[in-house]
Order: C-alpha cells, then structure tokens, then sequence
C-alpha cells in the first residue's frame, strides 16, 4: 500500500510546530517544542523526534510515513542544510535532513521556512490558484518566499528570496540585525523589531504610555499591541512606523515580480488591521504608479502553523521536486 502519510516540519526561532498531514492536506495531529530552549542541536533533534514519533505512533506507525518535510530558517532546498540561521541556538551548518532522517528512518527534505510557508499557501490556502506572489512571514524575523510562474523560487544555492535581510535603513546607527548587518528590515518589521522599537522610543522619550508599568527589557510585540488595542498613542504610533517601514520595503518586492498578492503570514499578522493599515498604505504610497492598488495585500487563510506544515509537507508529496532527500 501506498504509504499515506508525511510530516511537516515548521521551525522557528522561538517554537517548532510539526504535524501529521494526508495526500489531501489534513493535519492529521500536530504537536510542538520550544526551539530556544535546546541549545545542542543533538539534543533538539532527540527531542523533535520523539515527540513526532508519538503523532506517528497513535497513527499506525512510521511504516505508514513516506517521509518528513521541514521548514526551517536558512533551510538549503538543495542540501538539506541549516545554513548559518541567524535566529536560532546553533550557529554554522547543520545537517537537518541527514540528522532527522537517521532518527526517524525516513528520507527528509528541507527547504526555507518562509518558502514551505509558500508552498502551503498555494496549496490550501489565500494563495490557492495564483502563480505570481509574495509570502511574507512575520515572525521572530522577516522571512519570505517567492512565487513567480507557480514555482517556488530558490536561485542557483537555495537561497533566492532573503528579503528580511534587504536593508531599510543605511547609516551606521541602524540597528544591528541577527545575520550581522545592519538596517535590514528584519530588524525593524518582525515581531522582535516591534519590541526593539517600543523598548528604545521608552528610553529615548519621557511620552507617557502604559508600557511603562512593564519591565522595558521584558516587552514584546504582544504588550505593544495590548497597548495599541487599550488605545495607547505610543503603542499605535509604534504600530504605523513598523507598518511604514514594511510597506516601502514591500514596494521594492513588487517591482521586480509583480506579484499578483502579498502574503502576510505569522504571529505578528495577529495584530489585523492595525498593522495591515499603514502597510498597504506606504506600500501604495512609494510604489510606481501603474502598481498602484493593484497587488493585494492579504493576511494568511490557513490556521496557526499549518501553511508552514502543509508546504513542509508538500516537499514530500511532490515527486517532481529537485532536491534530493536524505537517504
């Protein structure tokens, strides 16, 4: 019998969420680990592992897996490599494919989070039926997968499509970002880039704000949006310069792909239109006229994780795929 079952990887740089997925894209059971907490890579992979086996076990067993797709920050499509990913515990390169594949007895295949958040898009989701987009994902960082032609696009190593780290301010005292340069829009735009706006606007101005009865190094983007929602003038300001720096960045995307739709994906989109107002505004603002209120700006259809796990999986499940998978 066909083995009818595959598992999808989602890491990020805070959790890693992974799943049981079907040939029609149900996820079956799903599970998660905390990623920040491991900071020996065997240990991780120990871990992951044997909580995945436990979906697998209360499925029937892994002679019904066909095998396990992951989505990870700086994942290589073409080697199965974890490539000096800037927010996560293990630095240099790590054989992700070839470490899970051993544990499990499975083949494995890797590509970037952001591109297997694509790929579940496309299939299941807000993206279903389009052939030219843009996935952002608004996490710990700035990731991004792109779409042109219905094809993910991975460039000659694998790497096409780090738009986190284009950079969105140039002076030397732009903040420095986890890849080591200084400016990218990761640094301002991710979830992270919220807190590090709130925490520096908090002890560079005397302006009154809620956020003050927090510990400043303790905020994160989710206090900012309480804030914002308890109608805090610091907080929402916070949230329009976040949405005015992303939406300049995302006009620059749009002239070399002319998308069709931009994709927000990640916890950061929970914040809604809060959020998504001043980015589709600054993106209309600064793009060239004849794109103007053309592409679509549009928050992720899929719950939680599952378009990063659904495309993690559909590494799997597309046997015209290139990249070889561990043995």
């Amino acid at each position: 019998m066909e083995k009818p079952y595959v598992i999808g990887i989602d890491m990020g740089g805070t959790n890693t969420k992974f799943g049981l997925v079907d040939a029609r894209g149900n996820v079956l059971n799903s599970s998660s680990i905390k990623t920040q907490q491991y900071t020996d890579i065997n240990l991780y992979c120990d871990t992951l592992c044997h909580e995945m086996m436990k979906l697998v076990d209360a499925q029937g067993g892994i002679d019904l897996v066909r095998g396990v797709g992951a989505g990870a920050p700086n994942g290589n499509y073409y080697t199965g490599n974890i490539e000096n990913a800037a927010n996560l515990p293990w630095k240099g390169i790590v054989p992700f494919s070839e470490m899970i594949s051993e544990r499990m007895g499975v083949p494995c295949r890797t590509t970037n989070d952001a591109n297997a958040a694509a790929m579940g898009e496309m299939t299941y989701g807000a993206a279903k039926g389009m052939k030219n987009f843009i996935m952002i994902t608004l996490g710990t960082g700035v990731g991004s997968g792109i779409v042109i032609d219905g094809k993910v696009v991975y460039g000659h190593d694998g790497f096409a499509g780090e738009l986190g780290h284009t950079k969105i301010i140039r002076d030397s005292s732009a903040r420095l970002c986890g890849c080591g340069q200084r400016g990218c829009i990761e640094a301002y735009a991710s979830a992270n880039g919220v807190a590090r706006t709130a925490q520096e606007w908090l002890q560079t101005t005397d302006r009154p704000s809620i956020l003050r009865q927090l510990p400043i190094a303790d905020i994160t983007s989710k206090d900012v949006f309480d804030a914002a929602m308890q109608g805090d003038e610091l907080a929402k300001e916070i949230f329009q310069y976040t949405g005015t720096l992303l939406g300049q960045k995302l006009a620059d995307f749009i002239a070399f792909s002319a998308p069709e739709a931009i994709i927000l994906f990640g916890g950061l989109t929970k914040a809604g239109d809060i959020l998504k107002r001043p980015i589709e505004e600054s993106m209309n603002q600064n793009v060239v006229r004849f794109w103007k209120n053309k592409v679509k700006l549009l928050f992720s259809t899929l719950k939680d994780s599952d378009a990063a796990i659904l495309g993690a999986s559909a590494l799997v499940w597309d046997v015209q795929a290139h990249a070889p998978m561990s043995k």
